[in-house]
């Protein structure tokens, strides 16, 4: 017999717990098999799933029955249905006591709905897992409490840079955490392969040469934690061919793929309060997963530690990947911004940027040194310069053993102890 899987708590579950059901409709938003439905099922005392041809023809019904019910409801895969979104808000204006969850894969298309939901429908987004949802790294130190200049830095990690270069490669995503190396090499390539063959398609979208939307994905992994341009991505993707895909297909792509989650790219910070000239606006690229990034460029974690010429950079890069997951698992379940910072001409550039809705930031570097020296703070110090007191904490995470702060204020925290 088969042992029930223990659920691992999730970062947004600690919002949740405060907002829901006080918050009368919320969309759980994110990519396929992150645990959107996981979470959601737990607070729900009924799940309507869309992708049920039976349960779908019963929604398209008489939608207002399956909703005027005093008992919380889960409809999953909303997508399926768009104009679902619109009968939910206008429930919640007739019955501020209503209690519905909505999961879906995909935002909507536009469209696809008359109003946006606001004030009605709140959208939250889970992504996969941060280290301490895997309940493989400690933390302790909250990005929020830091805002809050209530974070106490100190500590000891228990992981060294083997078992980040593990945890790069091991994927977030619940369903495959556990699995041997070649079941879950598997598994990534079908998750792949499934974007291609149905994700897409199910957007409206045939994909008629999948190995050049695989190769642009590869040419993307490449560029993990940069801010390289589409141009040279789509150029390093198609390199020595002559019959390359045209900047509109590529960009439909771009815009499909960012759609279901699995690009995410982090925006470019942009402030209204004492806004600093010359500011570089566009995204440092990101894919769901730093494990469907590492599976695209085929590293393991023994190639990551090989010291292989390109090996040290393509670690570093996916290091920043997933400390910026990690980062924004916590930013998001405490009402945070996260950006990052590049002046147009890249003489300054900061990794994250972690901001409150008052506007104060805390700026992180991100090094795979164990202690950071001078150079590697500069750009903090130079933020702190322009932006004063706005800057409530300068951090540098690193794969070192222990929190401590530098004699110049700087907070250094191994990724293992920030929660």
């Amino acid at each position: 017999m088969v042992g029930l899987v223990k659920y691992l708590r999730r970062a947004l579950d600690d919002l949740l717990d405060k907002v829901f059901p006080d918050v009368p409709a919320i969309a759980i938003e994110g990519a396929k098999a992150v645990g959107k439905t996981e979470t959601a099922r737990r607070r729900v005392q009924r799940v309507l799933e869309l992708d049920d041809p039976h349960t779908l023809a019963a929604l398209r019904a008489d939608t207002d029955a399956l909703l005027g019910v005093d008992e919380a409801v889960l409809i999953d895969e909303w997508q399926h249905y768009p104009p679902v979104w619109d009968r939910v808000r206008r429930a919640v204006d007739r019955r501020r006591d209503l209690a519905v969850l909505l999961t879906g894969s995909a935002t909507p298309r536009p469209g696809t709905t008359s109003h946006s939901g606001a004030g009605r429908i709140a959208s939250l987004v889970m992504r996969p897992m941060s280290l301490t949802e895997r309940g493989v790294a400690p933390g302790g130190i909250d990005v929020a409490k830091l805002l809050a200049r209530e974070a106490t830095i100190e500590g000891h990690s228990p992981l060294r840079l083997p078992d980040y270069a593990e945890e790069i490669c091991a994927s977030g995503l619940p369903g495959l955490r556990g699995i041997r190396p070649a079941a879950l090499g598997l598994q990534l390539d079908s998750y792949l392969a499934r974007i291609v063959d149905r994700d897409l398609p199910e957007e409206g979208v045939l994909v008629r040469r999948p190995q050049a939307l695989i190769a642009w994905l590869t040419a993307y992994a490449a560029a993990t934690s940069t801010p390289a341009s589409y141009t040279a991505i789509l150029g390093a993707a198609t390199a020595g061919e002559t019959d390359k895909p045209s900047r509109a297909a590529t960009q439909t792509y771009r815009d499909l793929l960012a759609r279901i989650w699995v690009l995410d790219p982090v925006p470019g910070w942009t402030t209204s309060l004492a806004p600093l000239a010359r500011l570089k606006i566009g995204p440092k690229h990101q894919l769901l997963d730093p494990a469907l990034a590492a599976r695209l460029l085929d590293v393991t974690p023994e190639k990551l530690l090989s010291g292989a010429p390109g090996s040290g950079e393509i670690l570093g890069q996916l290091f920043e990947s997933l400390v910026t997951l990690c980062v924004r698992a916590r930013a998001t379940a405490t009402g945070l911004r996260t950006s990052h910072l590049r002046t147009r001409n890249g003489d300054h550039e900061i990794d994250l940027i972690v901001e409150n809705t008052a506007g104060r930031v805390v700026a992180i570097e991100v090094k795979l040194a164990r202690d950071p020296d001078d150079a590697d703070v500069r750009h903090l110090h130079w933020l702190g310069d322009r932006i004063g007191g706005r800057l409530v904490d300068k951090v540098v995470v690193t794969t070192g053993e222990y929190a401590y702060r530098r004699d110049d204020g700087v907070a250094v925290i191994p990724l293992g102890l920030l929660a």
